[in-house]
């Protein structure tokens, strides 16, 4: 009965500890570590540069447009824009950006005079680039 009595005893004792703890536990929360916050980063901008290998050239001459983009993926194509009046146009001229991020352009033009060109990716465009064809 002696027995008995102690596994009761220690049972009780043993349920009254965890149910207090517990309780202290939720009554009173200790103070956690916050994590860091976590700050989102915005997409770096897409940028392209460009400069022609060439600034004059004789009509349908080849030359190069030459930058690097940058925030544009690999293997996206870039391609020459001529200013033909108040508008762009596309030339079949393009080249796939590398994994270094630089590209390079074969062009021939037959529109003699000063040429306003630009490098577009989408709506990415570079700053313009001035060839005269003579």
């Amino acid at each position: 009965m002696n027995r008995a009595f102690r596994f009761a005893a220690v049972g009780v004792v043993a349920v009254s500890l965890l149910a207090g703890g517990s309780a202290a536990a939720f009554a009173a929360p200790q103070e956690l570590h916050s994590p860091a916050p976590i700050v989102a980063t915005a997409p770096a901008a897409a940028s392209l540069t460009a400069k022609a290998s060439a600034t004059t050239v004789n009509a349908w001459q080849e030359f190069r447009i030459s930058g690097v983009a940058k925030g544009i993926t690999a293997g996206t194509k870039v391609t020459v824009q001529q200013k033909q009046g108040v508008k762009w146009v596309s030339l079949p001229a393009q080249s796939p950006v590398n994994a270094s991020g630089s590209y390079s352009v074969r062009v021939k033009l037959g529109l003699k005079g000063v040429n306003q060109l630009r490098i577009g990716a989408g709506s990415t465009v570079s700053p313009v680039v001035t060839v005269t064809v003579r």
